[in-house]
């Protein structure tokens, strides 16, 4: 029988680089190799695609490079094997991977890929069209305000202003196309705004103001194409002010987990049928991860962010969710690549002429 090839692409010119090179080695340990024949598809952090025949373990050490011998750059070859490959999995993080650009790629390729569209994925990654999109569909936000950087230049204490009079103190102040809580702080006083702000803009020309919740931090898991159900939710109990990069992905951390969450039912049924939601108003197909607070005083549930492609590390939240509702590490890859197959060939059966 002959196998599908599967191009797992990992790195990416993007501040989550390293994050993907572990997600994309949980990935490839998970696919049943009986099954499927992986490509290994690299990116650096330039830009440049290259392929990759070595040991998946020097992908998670971030070694890779530097295993020459196995590391193939000639376009045509690049060409060739990318043309071979039956689906695309994609596991990269923030811009110019999660963003919809690679997506759209695949779209002119014409061939299969994992996750969310080209829509999804840009408006997934872009903080404040996705909040536009949250609130159109009934789910609850966080009071925000946002800013360009050339707006930034010209008018830095009448934004602070602005924002001190909207939101009040503390501030989270964060890139808008940025994930993993990359570039993120929370201003205490005018001082630490504009550090902040500056910061932010380290990583992208918008930034966002949130109002700051005394929250608990919530997470729920989408699988599924416009059928998608939500897994149970689980709760992230961060050991640090809030669950930043190092918390998510570096070892040594106190945070932990508990899934299920120690919600109320209610609670935890509002907060699977609002990720659904969310997940529709996106246009979302195969997965993405759905983040929440839950307000510590008043107990309101207010959506924080959606993620299109979550991380596959194996202290990961969305894995974790799935496998807790009787769902192997395995199995959720291959339902993930069905769901791929399925989401193409849907859409390859539409109509292009009038």
């Amino acid at each position: 029988m002959k196998k599908t090839i599967v191009g797992v692409l990992f790195g990416g010119k993007s501040g989550e680089h390293e994050v993907s090179l572990v997600s994309a080695f949980n990935v490839m340990n998970a696919i049943n190799k009986d099954k499927y024949e992986i490509i290994k598809i690299g990116i650096t952090k330039k830009g440049q695609w290259l392929i990759y025949n070595g040991q998946s373990e020097n992908i998670k050490n971030n070694t890779w490079q530097k295993d020459t011998s196995n590391v193939i750059d000639d376009k045509s070859y690049i060409n060739e094997t990318l043309d071979a490959v039956d689906i695309f999995f994609p596991v990269l993080h923030g811009p110019n991977g999660e963003d919809g650009t690679v997506q759209g790629y695949f779209e002119v390729l014409q061939k299969p890929y994992v996750g969310c569209g080209i829509m999804a994925s840009s408006v997934g990654m872009d903080k404040v069209a996705a909040k536009v999109l949250f609130q159109s569909a009934g789910v609850p936000i966080v009071p925000y305000e946002n800013f360009h950087y050339e707006e930034w230049q010209k008018n830095k204490q009448q934004i602070m202003q602005r924002l001190e009079q909207n939101l009040t103190y503390p501030i989270f102040i964060k890139p808008v196309n940025m994930g993993s809580s990359v570039g993120i702080s929370k201003a205490k006083d005018r001082e630490s705004l504009s550090a902040a702000i500056e910061n932010a803009f380290n990583y992208d020309e918008n930034v966002l103001a949130e109002k700051f919740i005394n929250a608990r931090e919530i997470e729920c898991a989408v699988l599924g194409n416009f059928d998608a159900k939500a897994s149970t939710p689980g709760e992230i109990i961060p050991s640090r002010e809030f669950y930043d990069y190092s918390s998510k992905y570096l070892d040594g951390d106190d945070s932990r987990v508990e899934i299920p969450a120690n919600i109320t039912k209610q609670q935890s049924d509002m907060i699977k049928s609002y990720a659904v939601k969310a997940f529709r108003a996106i246009n979302g197909s195969g997965l993405t991860r759905v983040d929440f607070f839950i307000d510590k005083d008043s107990e309101d549930i207010y959506i924080n962010e959606v993620n299109t492609m979550p991380g596959f590390t194996s202290i990961s939240m969305y894995p974790k969710m799935i496998m807790h509702d009787g769902i192997s590490y395995s199995q959720l890859i291959e339902i993930l690549i069905e769901l791929g197959f399925a989401r193409y060939e849907k859409r390859a059966n539409r109509k292009t002429e009038l």
